[in-house]
């Protein structure tokens, strides 16, 4: 097996109602490439994946698979095998006729349909399971039982949509790496759709960052954590403290910016200037107790014990902040002193957030 280029150009899908749910996109995903579409529900990603599938017709723009466009050409002629949330497995079919079910109408015998079947169960490790139901199987076995099977037409793209989201939180964490490893052993380029932050981070190469039917951001999980482009992209891609503001100054890469608990210094990434609206970002696990190049104060409200560490909530002037601690240290009481440096902090350009469920201070 062997993996494809896939790419946009200026790819839009207005449905006839007049809501465009993609609006014209450009993207490359590298052939061989495990490439997660990362977004909210009703953002579009699951859309452009059934474009690229041929589920869906682009109302403009192209679609091009190993730099042939597609238009035209129906799903089935196309290079590409699709894997849905629920896994549509036949549950009267044995586990290997499950798998080769598309090999009978490419003509091979049942013999060769067997032993093709065999290799693939091998390939993800069910080599055992072969004459089972799957009914008989685990959730993470029938995952790879689909797996297998969309493997057996020896497709040049696999496109996944959301095909974790039934299991369980252990069984999605042990697949992720599943899928990461097979994809690595067969070469064949992966599109992968999620809402889930921690399956993109976990699994991809690159990742697009989706919002509202355009593309936010692509690059790498550590850029799309450490170095966001957007607001969005900031807030929806981990967790973050955000302080509403207006530049008061800049000093080569770094700003400074007044916000409701004071002037902050941070990165400044997108070059704004003096007078300028801005949002400024930082990481839990950036904000420590005790004084530091930015300092504050806050209220003790909570602890919440993730195991290894622990999250510290905060309020200051309204605002909820958060700071990530190693799990055994002790909470503060009453009134704490904050601090983080400037290298640990951005500033972006205003515009929308991600839901969070907090609320953060507008500057007055």
């Amino acid at each position: 097996m062997h993996g494809q280029e896939v790419e946009l150009r200026q790819t839009q899908i207005t449905y006839p109602n007049g809501f465009t749910a993609v609006h014209p996109t450009d993207l490359t995903v590298n052939a061989g490439e495990f490439f997660s579409i990362l977004g909210p529900s009703g953002c579009g990603k699951t859309t452009l994946l059934r474009a690229v599938s041929g589920f869906v017709s682009p109302s403009s723009g192209q679609v091009l698979i190993g730099g042939q466009d597609m238009a035209g050409i129906a799903p089935a002629r196309r290079p590409t095998a699709l894997i849905f949330q629920n896994l549509a497995l036949f549950p009267l079919m044995k586990v290997w006729e499950n798998v080769a079910f598309g090999l009978e109408a490419r003509g091979l015998s049942k013999r060769d349909r067997r032993g093709k079947a065999a290799e693939l169960l091998e390939l993800v490790a069910l080599p055992d399971q072969a004459d089972k139901l799957p009914g008989e199987l685990s959730g993470g076995q029938r995952q790879r039982v689909a797996i297998a099977r969309a493997l057996a037409v020896e497709p040049a793209v696999l496109l996944l949509d959301e095909p974790l989201s039934a299991l369980d939180l252990k069984l999605r964490s042990h697949m992720r790496a599943e899928l990461r490893a097979i994809q690595k052993r067969t070469g064949v380029t992966f599109i992968y759709i999620t809402h889930d932050q921690g399956e993109a981070l976990t699994m991809s190469d690159r990742i697009a960052v989706m919002n509202e039917g355009r593309i936010e951001q692509v690059g790498p999980g550590d850029e799309i954590y450490f170095h966001p482009r957007t607001a969005f992209a900031a807030s929806f891609v981990g967790e973050a403290n955000v302080l509403r503001g207006r530049i008061a100054a800049t000093d080569g890469d770094f700003a400074r910016i007044d916000t409701p608990l004071g002037p902050m210094r941070a990165r400044n990434p997108r070059g704004l200037g003096a007078s300028e609206a801005g949002l400024l970002f930082l990481r839990p696990e950036s904000l420590r107790l005790g004084a530091g190049e930015n300092t504050l104060t806050a209220t003790f409200q909570r602890r919440d014990l993730e195991g290894g560490f622990a999250n510290l909530f905060f309020s200051a002037q309204g605002q909820e902040l958060v700071a990530q601690v190693r799990g055994e240290a002790a909470a503060p009481t009453g009134e704490a002193t904050l601090g983080f440096d400037a290298k640990d902090a951005l500033i972006l350009p205003d515009g929308p957030l991600a839901r969070t469920g907090r609320e953060e201070v507008a500057l007055a």
